[in-house]
């Protein structure tokens, strides 16, 4: 009953925490775009957790020295052992007259002013110099501009907005102590969600739908308890990854992001939901342009990688991709129109040497264009033979397009399933919505079955051969392999017939009531 109880509280809670967010957001849409005030709205939540997760910490270190946390930094004795252990357990430390709390006193004052907040916010970043968390708080704060006209004209205008704002979150009760009640992890979680979701299709390219990110977590997971790593070469805001971490145990997370304010916004959301500074990579690059030679990745292999590249990207396709490791044994590059192929091929050579495991989302275009694409796919199947399963999922189910994704499914280890390929339309399983259709937990528990069970259902999925896979030359279109046609119910000629008689009769009555009352009036 306990859980029950405790379950609605989670739900009402989280109920009251949307509606806050959403009155938030609104007092800064007036004064810029969404995807522009996302940036202070997230940026300030994260300093405010910063600030409560480390006084939770210090009282917890103070306790037995019956002092507070400011008066103990009044004391030289614990400034320097404070400040140390801090460092060493967070990778950042923050002075009393720093914090957020700190600030809301100033605000309730009418002392604050947002140049005091510039100072507190660079004083975070300051702390971590020198030390190992240096690179993970390097620019983490720079879209969060202070000093942005958008604000206000001066001073004293931006100090009245950010100080609403600050207050709006302060009234949100976080729970950190409370570790069954994720509250500030959803508040980021629904956030990027709603930027993603009005924002438009750039705003788009940064999330990918929770409900999609859990059934590719769970399907790249399958049978795993824990991984030592997971990765995601095109991570976004890393809501990806962290939905790796809600289905297996996770040694450490790995990720790519080349857009700034994106990889920012991950870093920040891996420190949200508790992940350790020291448990998780996050690095600003592109993943395929850099590759080897600038990417501290390359030599790194993963058992787990998950992706939502952006579809049908162009990219240079030079000839001196020829000699990376990554695309050379295929013996033809990703078509310059299309770069998802060289995503797939990066994450292929990412895969450890057993049990390795991918779950990508790619256009449908992957599956059956010829050319380049073609030798790719087929190199993929028949000589690697990886593919384990090919998923179609439903159309507008992502931010920022409406075309329909597949799903596809690696293994570098397939064991009893190396002679077949399992292909599902998924195509109906989906919730419609007013502006973006969803995927329930009914389709993707409907579609984990189906790949878990690896049988026949009629105009759902079938287990293709390898020798179906080439009899269609490579060719991985799902239509080819679950047929979804629905035959036209048979008619009833006779009944037809008998219809069309009876129409037709009643029509002539009719037409020799309309000619009597012509007559009638002279018509």
């Amino acid at each position: 009953m306990a859980k029950i109880n405790t379950t609605h509280r989670q739900v009402y809670q989280r109920e009251e925490l949307h509606k806050k967010l959403w009155e938030m957001a609104n007092s800064l849409r007036n004064n810029m775009e969404g995807s522009e005030f996302k940036n202070y709205v997230l940026g300030l939540l994260f300093y405010r957790f910063l600030s409560e997760h480390e006084e939770l910490q210090v009282k917890d270190l103070l306790k037995d020295d019956g002092i507070s946390f400011i008066e103990a930094f009044k004391n030289e004795d614990y400034v320097q052992p404070i400040t140390d252990w801090m460092i060493e357990a967070n990778g950042y430390f923050i002075e009393p007259k720093y914090l957020f709390t700190s600030c809301i006193n100033l605000i309730e004052k009418e002392k604050f002013d947002v140049d005091y907040l510039n100072k507190a916010i660079n004083s975070i970043t300051a702390s971590t110099l020198g030390k190992k968390s240096e690179k993970l708080f390097e620019n983490l704060f720079d879209d969060m501009d202070l000093t942005s006209s958008k604000l206000g004209r001066d001073v004293k205008s931006r100090s009245i907005l950010i100080a609403k704002v600050m207050k709006s979150i302060d009234t949100i009760d976080f729970e950190l102590e409370n570790t069954e009640i994720d509250v500030l992890g959803d508040a980021y979680e629904y956030l990027i969600g709603m930027y993603a979701a009005t924002a438009g299709k750039k705003a788009g390219e940064f999330y990918t739908p929770q409900s999609v990110s859990k059934l590719l977590s769970l399907l790249a997971t399958d049978g795993l308890k824990q991984t030592k790593a997971v990765c995601d070469c095109a991570c976004g805001s890393g809501s990806l990854l962290l939905q790796v971490g809600r289905c297996v145990k996770v040694g450490h997370y790995y990720g790519n992001e080349c857009n700034p304010t994106t990889y920012n916004l991950a870093r920040m959301n891996m420190i949200l939901h508790n992940i350790h500074y020291e448990q998780f990579d996050i690095r600003q690059t592109d993943t395929i342009t850099d590759g080897g030679e600038n990417s501290s990745s390359w030599e790194e292999k993963y058992q787990v990688q998950v992706a939502n590249p952006p579809y049908s990207q162009k990219w240079s396709a030079s000839d001196k991709y020829m000699k990376d490791d990554r695309f050379s044994p295929y013996g033809k590059l990703a078509p310059k129109s299309y770069e998802d192929m060289a995503f797939l091929e990066h994450m292929i050579f990412h895969m450890a040497d057993t049990d390795a495991r991918i779950a990508v989302l790619l256009p449908h275009g992957v599956l059956f264009r010829g050319g380049a694409e073609e030798a790719i796919r087929t190199y993929i199947v028949k000589n690697l033979n990886y593919l384990d399963a090919v998923i179609g999922l439903a159309p507008n189910c992502f931010y920022g397009t409406s075309i329909p994704v597949s799903l596809l499914v690696l293994k570098n280890d397939r064991g009893q399933n190396k002679d077949n390929i399992l292909f599902i339309d998924a195509s109906k399983e989906y919730e419609p919505g007013k502006n973006q259709n969803s995927i329930t937990e009914e389709n993707v528990q409907k579609i984990l079955n189906a790949y878990k069970d690896r049988k026949d259902i009629e105009k759902f999925c079938h287990v293709a051969s390898m020798k179906e896979i080439e009899e269609n030359g490579y060719n991985l279109n799902i239509t080819r392999y679950v047929d979804t046609f629905d035959e036209e119910p048979e008619l009833d000629l006779a009944e037809i017939d008998k219809e069309l008689k009876a129409a037709t009769a009643e029509r002539d009555a009719l037409m020799k009531e309309y000619e009597n009352f012509a007559r009638e009036l002279g018509i």
